[in-house]
């Protein structure tokens, strides 16, 4: 599913790391990324149809079929629908995706002991397959963020330390639940520059909000509830996962098979911001 954080990293690690196509140079993938409709805030944007983000004055945006092409551009799989917003400085990027499931309860306790050990034996239990593959071993090492839930914003927000060889990466999720379904944020970051990237992606999700009607306090008896709780969102659920984490060196791209959850991770290298990276958009303006 999800990619445009360190820019520069799409053509530089790659061409380090030897995944780079040969017919694809750092210049030839700079021009394609510049081709992106990228879309400058401040500007109200309309996302999946049912709710609207007011990305604010130094934010930059891609629509569903841009983000696709900047996913393939960085050898990532898409699903099609995920839109990214980022800051200019593209020192973080997140991806948005709306996710049809209904009406989640959040009445339940979260019990992060135990829904670490499921995320942990799951991962555990896909090796194999990793291994046929061809792909390294994956595992997860425990919270970088703790799960919490937001009964006022109706969010629930956590992140898991990832470890694949000598890497380690962390993933930050936040879900906000809706009345039909919830829409998931998947937050791209170094693990040093994860506090302030978290403090800033929170910002900016302050300016998002669901449609009058499709609100989670909008929920009519007779609507379509979800078959899982609070929980049920962190391990997976009954829908596919797409998780993209910065791994400390190259870009990767693994599938990983977790059994009856259907999880999908995908890994994503990303490093510090660039000066060139951090000219793009000024040069592009002018």
């Amino acid at each position: 599913m999800f990619k445009a954080a360190a820019l520069v990293l799409a053509m530089l690690t790659l061409a380090a790391s030897g995944t780079l196509h040969a017919q694809d140079t750092p210049q030839d993938l700079r021009s394609k990324i510049r081709a992106l409709n990228w879309v400058e805030g401040p500007k109200s944007l309309t996302i999946a149809g049912n709710s609207t983000l007011e990305l604010p004055e130094g934010y930059v945006y891609l629509d569903a079929a841009n983000t696709a092409k900047f996913e393939e551009l960085n050898q990532n799989l898409s699903g099609g629908k995920e839109v990214l917003i980022a800051p200019k400085s593209l020192k973080w990027i997140a991806y948005l995706l709306f996710e049809d499931e209904g009406y989640v309860k959040d009445d339940e306790k979260i019990d992060a002991n135990a829904i670490l050990k499921s995320l942990t034996d799951s991962t555990e239990a896909s090796n194999a397959e990793r291994k046929r593959r061809g792909y390294p071993e994956l595992h997860v090492t425990g919270w970088s963020v703790p799960p919490a839930y937001n009964s006022t914003t109706k969010r629930l927000e956590w992140a898991t330390i990832l470890r694949s060889q000598n890497a380690q990466g962390v993933n930050f999720f936040t879900k906000v639940l809706g009345r039909k379904g919830f829409t998931t944020v998947v937050l791209v970051s170094s693990p040093e520059a994860l506090t302030g990237s978290v403090a800033d992606l929170n910002d900016v999700l302050e300016g998002y909000r669901f449609n009058a009607g499709d609100s989670y306090a909008d929920y009519r008896p007779g609507d379509k509830v979800a078959e899982y709780g609070l929980a049920g969102l962190i391990v997976g659920g009954a829908v596919a996962a797409a998780v993209k984490t910065g791994l400390l060196k190259g870009f990767w791209k693994y599938l990983l098979t977790a059994g009856a959850a259907l999880w999908k991770f995908i890994l994503v290298g990303i490093a510090a911001v660039t000066a060139w990276a951090r000219s793009f958009f000024r040069r592009k303006q002018a």
